[in-house]
């Protein structure tokens, strides 16, 4: 396939994924024969019309692009198909439960070029029953289309693992930036890469792959430990783009107002601002950073860049790279390597 045809096959793919949404949406509002709960389950409607469209579907995508790769096309039946349909878009659901939280803790107000869901008049705090809500439809759809496949108990094993490993790191990101609360001696690059590891590789990259290979019938501990080596690696270079792009990337672009320096984060940008400050650099960011004020903010972005924060970043991501391809040479097999090159090429040096 050249570069043509295979955008062509994503774009089909994409379409195809953000189509099958109808469908979820139906299965999960249709009338149950009980019509006392009509009302909640119009507002399910709006919350997951709200939420789980509108961005990028990179998770979801992976899972029918990994599956694709590890299944010979004839056993690739309508049925199957439908099914890794379903699984992705419980991937996105996941991804959207976490986001309508994440963004009532950090206090943000955009998210993916429209306000956050508790900013919107009439929602505020009634957005974490929103997000339950979304997080019980995983399993409801799970259940309405797995139940009687080999996989289906990894299935629910594997999302609530990974819910786990998520809501850890995000314990983590909270207990290490408490609001209002500035100790720059905490965010050491051990904290950060445990953060990382937990509240975004598992459920980003490893979540997605998995899920197609126990849908493939691939099961075991080796082959699982071996594509988790890549792709919680790949996360943390994910992870680190974010943070970078959190301060340096564009609104406009990413959707979203980046809130780090306010919210206290143990983000990349400050780890690494503390690893080459001077004493007198280090106290300018002592006395801006959690703080809500413009001009704090600014002041913290201004030393970023008098130490060469974006260099740094453009170097880290070639490194990081590097190191991605050596790790997909020495651990994909006996995997297609392309389920991994083609996550890499996705994200390597994206805006957003």
């Amino acid at each position: 396939m050249n570069g043509d045809q295979k955008s062509d096959a994503y774009a089909r793919e994409k379409r195809d994924f953000i189509q099958h949404f109808s469908q979820i949406l139906n299965v999960l509002t249709e009338e149950t024969g009980q019509p006392e709960t009509g009302d909640a389950i119009a507002r399910l409607k709006e919350v997951l019309e709200y939420n789980a469209i509108g961005g990028k579907y990179n998770r979801g995508l992976t899972v029918l692009a990994a599956f694709q790769e590890l299944v010979e096309p004839k056993k690739q039946d309508a049925d199957s198909l439908q099914r890794v349909l379903t699984v992705g878009w419980c991937v996105e659901l996941l991804q959207a439960f976490f986001l309508v939280l994440d963004d009532i803790m950090d206090s943000s107000l955009t998210r993916r070029g429209q306000l956050c869901w508790y900013k919107k008049p009439g929602i505020g705090l009634d957005a974490i029953n929103d997000a339950l809500l979304m997080e019980a439809c995983i399993y409801r759809l799970l259940k309405l289309y797995c139940r009687e496949q080999p996989y289906y108990l990894n299935l629910i094993e594997l999302f609530l693992q990974t819910t786990y490993q998520t809501e850890t790191g995000q314990t983590l990101d909270l207990i290490t930036a408490p609001q209002g609360d500035v100790d720059l001696d905490r965010f050491t690059e051990k904290r950060y890469k445990s953060i990382v590891k937990y509240k975004t590789a598992f459920y980003s990259f490893y979540l997605p792959v998995a899920a197609a290979m126990y849908m493939a019938g691939i099961d075991g501990e080796e082959e699982h430990a071996n594509a988790k080596k890549i792709l919680l690696e790949m996360g943390e270079f994910f992870q680190i783009q974010d943070d970078y792009l959190d301060l340096f990337g564009d609104p406009s672009v990413t959707g979203k107002v980046g809130t780090d320096i306010q919210d206290n984060k143990c983000s990349w940008l400050v780890v690494q601002c503390l690893q080459r400050a001077s004493p007198e650099q280090r106290q300018i960011l002592q006395e801006n950073y959690g703080q809500k004020e413009a001009e704090k903010v600014a002041r913290v972005k201004a030393l970023y860049e008098e130490l060469e924060l974006p260099a740094v970043f453009r170097q880290y991501e070639e490194d990081s790279y590097s190191c991605l391809m050596g790790l997909i040479e020495q651990y994909a097999a006996p995997l297609p390597p392309a389920i991994f090159l083609g996550l890499a090429c996705k994200i390597y040096k994206r805006k957003k």
